[in-house]
């Protein structure tokens, strides 16, 4: 195999960077062990999934108002500082949190409020270290930087939920929130060997004065305006996520298995995609690879429900389909456009994330940062209420499949009149 279809390792020749990203990983690593475990201890308290499933509403609005205010903070201030102070309030909400279940005090609104800071804080962290990057590397090496973060990503979900599992069932949750404590000195040693990284250019004080200054760029900037909308429109309609409990259940049998295999799938499709992402750092034309990667997600899509309807139908389907008795060769074929729609989410990731990261000024690269994570985060939550909304009045196989049409023929309008974003080149990048 040819050196350059792998992944452009040359980003963790620097230290800092190098340091950063192992740090990260880890952290991001026991924060997947804590999420999990705060579902799986929720649920044991109260015995309601929706109660489970509110663990992620309540934190939306704090991590979104975290993330905007975040990116200000780091366009005002010592980023190092800033991603410290953020991560100690992370690391302190953590440590309770272990302390309380070591002593057995804990409560569901324990659970909620810990959970809450931790995803506000986190929104800090995130929106900051993004905006470090570029200070720590060449530009010509932000995609391998973004391809890096991709292998950490997968590495994540993939590992994280199924470590998670073992370690209450066999240890209990007082361990598994201690081990992510510890996980997480590795993001403090990656940010404290930092450098000093004040922003460049006019500072402006965070604040009104600060959001409204980031408004009046984003109004300017049609090409990063436009990866946001293009992200937001393939997270909306081709976020299948919160359907796989219910196909696992009644459509393709296999039940909890089920929809463990197809979360893996998404993340195998990014772990591999970003193995094999050495071509993707060569690319020039970022916008257009943007809109063809989320073409292929909309037909990853498009093959998803497709798979679902012939469940539907019955094809190759057992004389009974319970969580007992699965559909195995539809189970492999949904997990195959899993796999796909993770690679190329993954892929146009990569290539918003280099155009992010490179276009924007450096003063103002912390509350673009901010806003990006709100659309990230905030994307595939609208994704399962639109998914679950129309699949209680239709049928599982409808959402994803139409879905991916109307992802195709969205996309294919916004590019068609955005001739600047169609000719971005990563060599002279423009807002």
């Amino acid at each position: 195999m040819r050196r350059e279809h792998l992944i452009d390792l040359r980003p963790l020749r620097t230290p800092a960077f190098a340091r950063l990203w192992a740090g990260s990983t880890l952290a991001g690593l026991g924060g997947q062990l804590t999420i999990v475990a705060v579902m799986l201890h929720v649920f044991e308290l109260t015995g309601d999934t929706f109660a489970v499933s509110m663990i992620a509403v309540a934190g939306l609005l704090p991590m979104i108002v975290a993330g905007l205010y975040g990116g200000m903070l780091a366009d005002s201030f010592d980023r190092r500082i800033v991603a410290l102070l953020a991560a100690s309030v992370t690391f302190a909400s953590t440590l309770l949190l272990a302390s309380l279940a070591w002593a057995q005090l804990e409560t569901v609104w324990w659970l909620y409020a810990l959970s809450v800071i931790n995803s506000a804080a986190n929104s800090v962290v995130m929106a900051t270290r993004a905006a470090i990057v570029p200070r720590l590397i060449p530009a010509d090496l932000l995609p391998a930087a973004a391809a890096l973060q991709g292998i950490s990503g997968g590495v994540m979900v993939m590992v994280g939920p199924a470590l998670a599992g073992i370690l209450v069932a066999f240890t209990g949750y007082a361990w598994t929130y201690t081990i992510d404590v510890v996980l997480m000195l590795g993001l403090f040693l990656g940010l404290w060997t930092l450098p000093a990284i004040a922003p460049e250019g006019d500072v402006v004080a965070a604040g009104w004065e600060s959001l409204k200054d980031g408004w009046r760029f984003l109004k300017r900037a049609s090409n990063i305006r436009l990866q946001f909308i293009l992200d937001i429109t393939a997270m909306t309609f081709g976020q299948p996520l919160a359907l796989f409990p219910a196909i696992g259940a009644v459509l393709l049998g296999g039940g909890a298995i089920t929809t463990g295999a197809l979360t893996a799938a998404i993340a195998g499709g990014v772990l591999l995609s970003s193995l094999f992402s050495g071509p993707v750092g060569r690319v020039r034309r970022q916008g257009l690879g943007i809109a063809r990667a989320i073409d292929v997600y909309a037909l990853a899509m498009v093959l998803f429900g497709a798979v679902l309807l012939a469940a539907a139908l019955g094809v190759f389907a057992p004389p009974v389909v319970d969580e007992a008795h699965a559909n195995v060769p539809l189970i492999i074929a949904a997990m195959v456009a899993m796999a796909i729609a993770g690679a190329s989410d993954n892929v146009s990731a990569i290539f918003r994330t280099t155009m992010l990261q490179a276009a924007v000024p450096d003063a103002i690269r912390g509350r673009l940062q901010g806003v990006f994570i709100v659309v990230v985060a905030g994307g595939p939550r609208v994704g399962a209420l639109y998914a679950g909304a129309l699949a209680s009045i239709t049928t599982l196989w409808f959402p994803p499949l139409i879905g991916g049409v109307a992802i195709l023929a969205l996309v294919g309008v916004l590019v068609r009149v955005s001739p600047r974003f169609r000719a971005y080149d990563a060599q002279h990048p423009e807002p």
